[in-house]
């Protein structure tokens, strides 16, 4: 079936901010002790659930208190850092054309809803999505779930969806409602990790929706 409906990750994807979150992060291992970490090596080990990536790094899942201070210190340093941040170059136009094609598109994000929303709205670019979801509850889940239920709410059939992303966890998370996905080198993965969800890679994010096009 033809594809109708684009989900677009918002964080590394749509918003190139992944600056942003490598300061956080580092400041987030700080506030516990770790010594920081480079770009490349965060596109090599980054996973969710993210308790799951500190696990890569110290060999063993965050303590429950420790969690809640790696979250917290990462959430503050995110929304300093994220405030020089600016949309993926590009992505204006790609958002613009395909609507203007009459196919729909939409945004789902593990980022809290709340802090999610005026984020888009900075870049006064809601109105080419039919949804804008973003987390509901702890962070630290994955993204299937997250996932089946932005579909259904927009009565969406699977068969008919692409997911575009810069995580491995996209690929997965698609795969398991029924969807397709394309990935993006832009963001938190390296190529060689997002090779190995069996999907499309791209190095750009014209790139993913000529693909998806074609």
């Amino acid at each position: 079936m033809s594809t109708r409906h684009i989900v677009w990750d918002w964080n590394s994807t749509l918003f190139h901010d992944i600056d942003a979150v490598i300061a956080a992060t580092n400041d987030s291992f700080a506030a516990v002790g770790l010594p920081p970490i480079t770009l490349e090596r965060y596109r090599d080990l980054y996973c969710v659930p993210v308790p799951r990536f500190y696990e890569k790094i110290t060999g063993r899942l965050p303590e429950p208190d420790e969690w809640t201070m790696l979250d917290r210190t990462f959430q503050r340093s995110y929304t300093r850092h994220a405030d020089a941040c600016a949309l993926t170059p590009g992505v204006d136009a790609l958002l613009a054309g395909w609507q203007a094609s009459g196919r729909t598109q939409s945004i789902l994000s593990l980022t809290a809803h709340d802090e999610l929303l005026p984020f888009v709205n900075r870049f006064a670019i809601e109105s080419r999505f039919l949804r804008v979801d973003g987390r509901i509850g702890p962070a630290g889940g994955g993204k299937a779930e997250h996932l089946a239920r932005h579909l259904t709410s927009m009565a969406a059939d699977p068969a008919t969806v692409v997911v575009i992303g810069d995580a491995a966890d996209d690929a997965h998370a698609a795969r398991e409602v029924g969807a397709s996905a394309v990935l993006y080198t832009g963001g938190s993965h390296s190529r060689a990790s997002l090779e190995r969800a069996g999907v499309p890679v791209v190095d750009t994010l014209a790139e993913a929706v000529a693909l998806v096009e074609s």
